[in-house]
């Protein structure tokens, strides 16, 4: 009688109890499970990612130049916008997918970071774009206001309350009240004027373009550092919601602009007898005042006087 070897393949012939068996097989299965994955879909995953990863602008622009014949296009930037491609035609900008067949117009906020993306491209690609939107805002504030009056008044500033105020400036420096809208191209001016000499501002919100302006005095003032939103507000920057805070001092603000006959934005009050100049000032003028000095008439340029 001539004995076969066991066949290493035939499971009974290994005489294995059952249990441990199948232990033993477990692993290879796994294996072989895995290697089937990654050959069905990993590497048609990874392929996939490294499409999304570099997109074909070229066809992106190709698509473009086929159903916008008529549409510029000087730049497309494919990443970091979830699946989206901005496009670049001149001073604007607009979205599309990536097969280019559907087409965004609006604004990009990145939602983790609180930005305004489509706020800051803009700014990138033209930096006077900020400028001459608040001189378009400015001009339309002049012409709905009154006429500037020619001498200032004096009012008093008893009874606001503290809480409508955002103070800035150094310590020491002469000190001022303005009444402003974060809207208002020609208070983004006097900011930077009031800071070149050194000035210690108490700045006063009031609404004068709308709710849009409410809503970026409120974020603000309920900031945790009011001074700096202030600065991003009249960056152009986009501001985080805060909690909510008391922003009766914001009304106060408003009914007292309204009682004292402002319609325009800044306001500069003297705090220390309450004299009143409308409009937009340069350094020198705002140091004199500030200082004392009397108050001048309606100044040769009309400009200066300019609100809103």
């Amino acid at each position: 009688m001539t004995l076969k070897p066991p066949n290493p393949f035939r499971p009974h012939a290994l005489r294995l109890p059952p249990a441990r068996l199948r232990r033993l097989l477990r692993p290879a299965a796994a294996l072989t499970a895995v290697i089937a994955l990654s050959a069905a879909t990993g590497w048609g995953v990874a392929s996939l990612a490294s499409e999304r990863a570099a997109p074909d602008a070229d066809a992106v622009r190709a698509a473009l130049k086929l159903r916008l014949p008529k549409t510029p296009v000087d730049a497309i930037t494919c990443e970091g916008l979830g699946g989206l491609c901005e496009v670049a035609s001149r001073s604007t900008l607009f979205y599309v997918d990536r097969a280019a067949q559907y087409l965004v117009i609006g604004r990009v906020y990145d939602m983790e970071a609180r930005q305004d993306l489509t706020a800051a491209r803009l700014l990138a690609l033209n930096p006077d774009l900020l400028a001459a939107g608040a001189a378009r805002r400015s001009d339309a504030g002049d012409q709905s206001a009154e006429s500037p009056r020619a001498a200032p008044q004096t009012v008093s500033l008893a009874g606001l309350p503290e809480n409508g105020a955002i103070r800035w400036g150094p310590e020491g420096g002469p000190e001022v009240v303005v009444f402003s809208d974060f809207h208002c191209g020609y208070c983004k001016k006097l900011e930077a004027e009031l800071k070149a000499i050194g000035a210690r501002v108490e700045e006063r919100p009031i609404s004068i373009f709308g709710t849009d302006s409410r809503r970026d005095a409120e974020r603000v003032l309920c900031s945790p550092q009011p001074a700096v939103s202030l600065r991003m507000a009249y960056g152009g920057i986009a501001l985080a919601n805060p909690k909510p805070c008391d922003t009766s001092g914001l009304d106060a603000n408003e009914a007292f602009a309204k009682a004292n006959g402002f319609n325009g934005t800044p306001v500069i009050v003297r705090p220390s007898d309450g004299a009143v100049l409308e409009g937009y000032r340069p350094a020198k003028v705002l140091r004199d005042f500030l200082e004392g000095a009397p108050a001048q008439a309606a100044p040769a340029n009309p400009a200066q006087r300019t609100k809103g």
